[in-house]
């Protein structure tokens, strides 16, 4: 097929067959070039009504493809890669790495998601100063791409401002880095009042020049970042945040910085008055954080936090502080964070805490409003009071030193639904064992009954599934028939011996 384009005359060979392609609309074509053969498909007067719209048709088609290419900074004579399309998820992914050929493009049209891994694009770095022409921009906007994901890539940033414009142009939604290296710095200038349609940034384990002293180019950038709802920047060495970029977010719902090096000492540039006024969700897992009481204080103006992630950090033991926890906060993870004891007072109104892999030997604070409870693997001897969590729905004491579960006190949290306790040492004598069969004979309550609720005692039951052991009133609670036997025999010879002597009394 032979076509114009400014200046030159251009042929593009399709070496297979249309429907391979998803052109099965060609059928109007009274003839089609393929591979140096001519295909007849019908005769011209039955085409001619549909002549113009499928040659628009392919035309959009072919252009899409160039597009594709074009938001990678490839050219069509030069890319080397390979791509494989899931058409269920449609979701394409193509590799840059050590491949022939990228005419398997054709496959991806369309695809919803667009994911780019393995390569350098430093050759491609021309891109970032072609002008872009209206037609292509106009096309820009007819595809059906939502997501792209950059993996293992080098990326020059020049060449990364280059796609973040044109992406003004399309329905991005989501942008995605993971294990990148992005080189150099870039001036942001073209950026400069444009609203992106992206709503949600990710960011994982990549490595890049410091954002220190870099306030303008976030200036121009800032009409976007207003707009950002979601940010994440995980395994990426992030030391702090810098109060005024923290500032440019003003409309930003969810941040996730986990598995950074953010320490106590950083939060407060990082958290400053002013910075995310709207965050909702704050994701602070596996830093270097280490003050419970400084997270409290430096937090505190996030008055719309709901959810707090404070997991995987050597927290110290939670001393008593007069720093009060906003009552926005709904949800709390403070799991393996090495906390031997909690004193001071959780957030009033939490709803879900989890305190899960630590050295909790109790927990006794109320906390009327709570409804999921988890406090696996710590070195619980007992079972919390019901009375400080009437609310309760959910609660975890998986992997604790418990040995009985009271059943009265379990069967009082009137909206219990789900109780998991398994890897407890169990005492299964009579009333023990008895309970806990009791509370599992309650529908869906215990969803991991039988498994893992094993007998640590009397001995003859040791690892027997608790499930097991029998529990007639007879064979099980022996004590129970005993002590009343004994005790009526004692009373019948008392009562015989007070007679005789009153006998002996009389006689005498």
């Amino acid at each position: 097929m032979w076509g114009k384009s400014p200046g030159c005359l251009v042929r593009v060979t399709v070496p297979l067959s249309p429907e391979r392609f998803g052109f099965n609309t060609l059928s109007a074509l009274p003839k089609l070039h393929m591979g140096g053969q001519t295909q007849k498909t019908c005769p011209p007067k039955q085409c001619s009504e549909n002549w113009a719209s499928s040659i628009r048709l392919f035309i959009m088609h072919i252009t899409q493809l160039f597009v594709v290419i074009l938001l990678t900074g490839l050219k069509l004579s030069e890319v080397v890669g390979d791509c494989s399309f899931n058409k269920s998820q449609g979701h394409c992914t193509c590799s840059l790495l050590d491949l022939e050929n990228g005419g398997n493009l054709f496959q991806c049209l369309p695809a919803f998601v667009f994911e780019l891994r393995g390569g350098n694009l430093e050759k491609y770095v021309g891109f970032a100063s072609n002008t872009v022409q209206q037609p292509v921009l106009d096309i820009l906007q007819t595809l059906q791409v939502t997501k792209i994901v950059f993996g293992d890539l080098l990326v020059p940033e020049v060449l990364l401002a280059a796609v973040m414009k044109l992406t003004y142009y399309m329905r991005i939604t989501d942008i995605e880095f993971e294990s990148c290296t992005f080189l150099g710095n870039a001036s942001w200038f073209q950026m400069d009042r444009l609203i992106l349609s992206v709503s949600s940034l990710r960011f994982h384990n990549v490595t890049s020049a410091s954002l220190a002293n870099r306030d303008k180019d976030f200036t121009h950038l800032s009409r976007w970042l207003e707009t950002l709802q979601n940010l994440t920047v995980t395994q990426s060495q992030v030391t702090y945040i810098p109060c005024s970029i923290g500032k440019v977010f003003r409309n930003l719902r969810y941040l996730d910085v986990s598995e950074n090096h953010l320490q106590d000492q950083s939060m407060r540039p990082s958290f400053c008055q002013g910075a995310f006024p709207q965050l909702q969700v704050l994701k602070l897992h596996r830093n270097n954080l280490s003050s419970f009481h400084t997270m409290c204080e430096m937090l505190h103006h996030l008055k719309k936090l709901v959810h707090l992630d404070l997991s995987q950090n050597d927290l110290l033991a939670i001393p008593s502080s007069s720093c009060q926890w906003q009552p926005s906060l709904r949800i709390l993870n403070l799991s393996t964070t090495g906390l031997d004891h909690i004193t001071l007072p959780l957030p009033p109104n939490v709803e879900v805490l989890d305190v899960s892999s630590n050295n909790l030997h109790a927990l006794d604070l109320a906390l009327p409003f709570l409804k999921k409870l988890h406090l696996s693997n710590n070195r619980l001897h007992a079972v919390p009071s019901a009375k400080n969590y009437p609310a309760l729905e959910v609660l975890s004491l998986d992997g604790n030193l418990i040995s009985h579960l009271p059943r009265d006190e379990l069967q009082s949290l009137r909206h219990l639904q789900s109780l998991r306790a398994g890897w407890n040492p169990y005492n299964c004598s009579c009333a023990g064992a008895s309970e806990i069969q009791a509370l599992a004979s309650m529908e869906s309550l215990m969803p991991n009954w039988p498994q893992n609720y094993a007998c640590e005692s009397p001995s003859h039951y040791q690892g027997m599934l608790v499930k097991n052991v029998p529990a007639s009133v007879l064979q099980c609670n022996k004590a129970i028939v005993i002590i009343p036997v004994a005790v009526l025999l004692l009373l019948s010879c008392l009562a015989g011996i007070i007679c005789f002597a009153r006998r002996k009394a009389r006689s005498g």
